[in-house]
């Protein structure tokens, strides 16, 4: 079967009476590197979860390669899709291998024990990053910024042709930041896979991303192309605030400006 990538057909849900998301419709492909921006509350984390199948919609239907969502087992979806939560917590010492060793797991056999190329595969992914290093070290001793990068070297030891990142940089310095977006549009440029990433700061999105995918209150407020969609209209409307977008020749992607104060 081709891959087709997710199509999400007229897809709302609500947490009780508030309403996350409101008659979405989207076509996400594969190949491409996604930014989900918007303000907060906007339905970004709501529409990853139901991506990844974490929940459902309360209406409309999406599909992933031409399936309904919902028609995939866990354990093949695990193979298709990995995301790096915003929220990740570890209470027990497990080492920093042990971690992005479990995302071999849809691939091991029931009881089965990791062998020499899942090993390999992890290693790679923490080396990607820059956490080579920190195999043996427990993550209830890292920092929230070193356990951030470890959840993420997990995800890419996973193997799937759709990342997902929900605010994945949130609690990291710049050249970090900067390190596990390199990767993951790296892969994108020579493996085709896709990622789909929650962003709050437009210039790393401008910088990243193909495309973007504005959200105001649980709709589409925009998308397409990154130099078609991020303009000073689109971030008043979506946001509220006047700007100016221009090329920046040193980053060699446009650049964000604001003005501050009274």
């Amino acid at each position: 079967m081709a891959e087709t990538g997710f199509v999400i057909d007229r897809v709302s849900f609500a947490y009780g009476e508030k309403q996350a998301l409101d008659d979405l419709r989207l076509a996400i492909v594969p190949g491409r590197f996604y930014g989900l921006v918007g303000p907060n509350g906007c339905g970004k984390s709501t529409l990853l979860d139901l991506l990844m199948a974490n929940r459902r919609p309360a209406a409309g239907r999406i599909e992933y390669n031409g399936r309904c969502l919902r028609q995939y087992g866990r354990r093949e979806l695990a193979r298709q899709l990995a995301l790096v939560p915003q929220e990740f917590t570890i209470h027990f010492a497990f080492t920093v291998l042990e971690v992005v060793l479990m995302g071999r797991h849809p691939y091991l056999p029931r009881f089965g024990a990791a062998t020499g190329d899942d090993l390999a595969i992890a290693h790679q992914a923490m080396a990607a990053i820059g956490i080579g290093d920190f195999a043996d070290r427990y993550v209830t001793e890292l920092s929230g910024g070193e356990k951030q990068r470890v959840v993420v070297a997990r995800a890419l030891a996973q193997e799937t042709p759709v990342l997902m990142l929900d605010e994945a940089t949130s609690n990291l310095d710049v050249g970090h930041t900067m390190e596990i977006f390199n990767v993951a549009r790296q892969r994108v440029r020579e493996r085709g896979e896709t990622v789909i990433a929650v962003v709050h700061n437009l210039d790393l999105a401008a910088a990243y991303c193909d495309e973007l995918i504005f959200l105001k209150e649980g709709r589409v407020a925009a998308c397409g192309p990154t130099r078609e969609t991020l303009t000073p209209a689109v971030i008043e409307e979506v946001f509220g605030v006047a700007s100016r977008v221009s090329h920046d020749d040193f980053s060699n992607a446009l650049q964000v400006s604001f003005r501050y104060g009274g």
